[in-house]
């Protein structure tokens, strides 16, 4: 006669699976904590930007890049024109030299 009855794990094969569990289980629990740091953290709102920007004369805009406070043009005529990102004044005018 066959016994098919299974044999008992080992205690160190038991001992094992508890670990695999509980490491998963502490990767789960990380990995969300993580994202919701990165959601807390993140800025929440920034002042819009203007839907137009009003060059001086002559300027075409090249390039464009923002800050929190301010935002920059670049304009073809080798200029930086920096404006204030709440109120969109223009904060400064600087003259890039080229050697």
């Amino acid at each position: 006669m066959s016994d098919d009855s299974p044999t008992p794990e080992p205690g160190n094969l038991r001992f094992l699976r508890l670990l695999v569990t509980v490491l998963t289980g502490t990767m789960i629990a990380g990995l969300l904590v993580l994202i919701a740091l990165l959601v807390i953290r993140f800025p929440s709102a920034t002042p819009p930007l203007p839907d137009t920007i009003t060059l001086p004369d002559g300027a075409r805009a090249q390039a464009f890049t923002a800050t929190a406070g301010w935002y920059a043009v670049i304009t073809t005529d080798d200029r930086i024109l920096i404006y204030n990102r709440t109120d969109g004044q223009l904060r400064q005018d600087i003259t890039v030299q080229m050697d």
